[in-house]
């Protein structure tokens, strides 16, 4: 677990890179793979600026991203691979990377779908006044132009999964994961790298996604951010105005997802108070509420109050969400333990 626990927080390290020792960290992966230093380094404040940077590069050369990372890599695996046996190497991934594979993939995923939108709006913003459809189509090509970008990237700290695997196993990765300890991602052409400085925020919430109601979720020191809810991308000018949201905002609110959004931070049983919903059902187990919503599924919430009383002497109020087929209270609550209603009769309710 060390090496683990250690590349976790290379994964999630902010603030500003260590120039110095990510640029010796790049010469030694060139060595490494049998290649002559670079003759240059660009830096750039984010992924979104460091692809501006490598569409500009003059007289680089070639990409040498296979020399440097794709073959060591593929060649490091079946090494170990062999050498501990399917079971071996089953046991080693699912102890190291495999606990970082999911959250890093995600969040490099999402970085390449912020730097494609944000130069898909920029190359629209700089055309000659197009009109819808060819807005849209410069967009899409945009996008597609700077995927094919970001996929010569070597990910740095966002590699921290697989390099977790082969932490102390493999001289030939030590550049590689060098780099990844002290800067973000980087191009590594024949004569020149393009190398990102390492976001400044990241916040995320209980299960790894990014998230954040008051800010960028993500941001990078030139000003490049993203801006997410529980892992769903949002804008800032959305977020900005969760804090003065009403009852009628929310119904008012085409976007289904967003809606929901909206529902989560005003919460649910404050919008049920505010909104003069009625409850469909009560019994002795609790009420249940429905939340009609236009173009999405009802919100179907049983409100049930706790039988053991506070400190205080009052009894805490408890809202549980429940699928919007549910049609009594004491059905709902017994949803929630994963039995049916007629199966569900608690002998002290708490």
């Amino acid at each position: 677990m060390q090496y683990t626990d250690e590349w976790r927080a290379v994964a999630a390290a902010t603030g500003p890179a260590d120039r110095a020792a990510a640029e010796d960290a790049v010469r030694l992966a060139y060595r490494t793979a049998g290649l002559a230093e670079p003759g240059r380094f660009v830096w750039a404040g984010s992924p979104r600026a460091a692809v501006t940077a490598v569409r500009s590069l003059r007289d680089a050369g070639r990409s040498v991203r296979d020399e440097v990372r794709t073959v060591p890599w593929a060649e490091e695996r079946r090494r170990v691979h062999d050498a501990l046996g399917p079971a071996g190497w089953t046991e080693l991934w699912g102890r190291t990377g495999a606990l970082l594979w999911d959250t890093t993939r995600a969040l490099a995923e999402r970085i390449r779908a912020g730097v494609a939108d944000a130069l898909a709006a920029d190359a629209v913003r700089a055309g000659d006044g197009p009109d819808a459809a060819d807005a849209a189509d410069a967009a899409d090509a945009e996008r597609k132009a700077v995927r094919m970008v970001l996929l010569d990237a070597v990910l740095g700290q966002h590699d921290a999964a697989w390099l977790a695997a082969f932490d102390g196993r493999s001289d030939r990765l030590a550049g590689l994961a060098r780099v990844a300890r002290h800067a973000g991602w980087w191009w590594p052409f024949e004569k020149a790298v393009v190398i990102c400085e390492r976001p400044v925020e990241l916040h995320r919430d209980e299960a790894g996604r990014l998230d954040r109601g008051d800010g960028p979720a993500l941001a990078f020191p030139d000003g490049f951010a993203l801006h997410a809810w529980r892992g769903m991308p949002v804008t800032a000018e959305f977020l900005s105005g969760l804090a003065s949201l009403t009852p009628e905002r929310i119904r008012t609110e085409e976007n289904a997802e967003l809606r929901r959004v909206m529902l989560e931070f005003y919460g649910y049983d404050r919008y049920l108070a505010e909104s003069g919903a009625r409850p469909v059902h009560r019994d002795e187990t609790g009420v249940l509420w429905c939340i009609a919503l236009a173009d999405d599924e009802d919100v179907t919430m049983v409100e049930v109050v706790n039988s053991t009383p506070e400190p205080d002497g009052t009894h805490k109020t408890y809202w549980l969400r429940v699928p919007p087929s549910t049609r009594t209270a004491k059905e709902g609550v017994a949803w929630t333990f994963g039995l049916d209603a007629g199966a569900y009769a608690p002998l002290r309710q708490t």
